[in-house]
């Protein structure tokens, strides 16, 4: 009986451990854009803007969250809690509106003034904001594109190199005391904490690939119309009888 006790248990854990080997862990699930009727008036390649585009500004925003968190700060600077601060910056950059703190400068000189250590006003926002507008701006002042729209692929490379210069001179500079000028990655002896840079990596990324595929665009585009021709000429099934 006892035996029989032992081999029994044995077999459970076998079977515990067998089901923990073939069961995947959750790793999460591509998720793609919903499908919509403006669909019908984009092509492949506005529809890889339209969706680099809302991944880019959904990592600025999910950044906005995170350097909030880590300098508190700031937000009450210009807000009464993070969340509200967090939703007026989003709602500035998505209806194209200048931000308050940032004396009207847009685009790289919004960045710029964020990146200054004078500057005096609530830092995340500004930095999110002229990131936000900077890479909207290259994109010709759009964030949905369709058939009648271009891309520059340069400015699209240009931006990428600002978001770059940017991440550097945030954890560079420092102000008139001394102190970086917001609180980001943390390396230390209780560990490593690179999360923001791998975010803002993810923007640069997208921004780069969509600059080199907008380059391949045009050079794909004559080679798959040679290859209509060839195909339409030496590719025809041949009659049998």
């Amino acid at each position: 009986m006892e035996r029989s006790r032992h081999i029994c248990a044995f077999f459970c854990v076998c079977a515990v451990l067998t089901g923990c080997s073939t069961t995947p862990a959750p790793r999460g699930e591509v998720k793609g854009m919903s499908a919509s009727g403006k669909e019908m008036a984009q092509s492949d390649t506005n529809r890889i803007a339209t969706i680099a585009m809302r991944d880019n500004l959904e990592s600025l925003y999910l950044l906005m969250d995170k350097l909030y968190k880590r300098n508190p700060a700031e937000w009450r600077k210009t807000g009464t809690s993070r969340e509200e601060s967090i939703k007026r910056v989003r709602a500035a950059v998505e209806q194209r509106q200048p931000w308050p703190g940032l004396q009207g400068q847009r685009d790289i000189k919004a960045l710029s003034l964020a990146l200054s250590p004078e500057f005096s006003g609530d830092r995340v926002a500004a930095l999110i904001y002229g990131s936000a507008d900077m890479i909207v701006a290259a994109h010709d002042g759009k964030t949905e594109f369709f058939l009648i729209d271009g891309l520059d692929a340069q400015h699209i490379y240009n931006a990428a190199r600002n978001i770059e210069i940017a991440v550097w001179l945030l954890g560079s500079r420092r102000d008139s005391n001394g102190r970086v000028l917001l609180l980001a990655d943390d390396i230390s002896e209780n560990g490593r904490n690179l999360s923001f840079e791998r975010e803002f990596g993810k923007v640069v990324g997208r921004l780069d690939l969509m600059a080199e595929f907008l380059t391949e665009k045009y050079r794909r585009a004559g080679i798959t119309y040679v290859q209509n021709l060839i195909g339409g000429s030496f590719l025809q099934f041949l009659p049998v009888r």
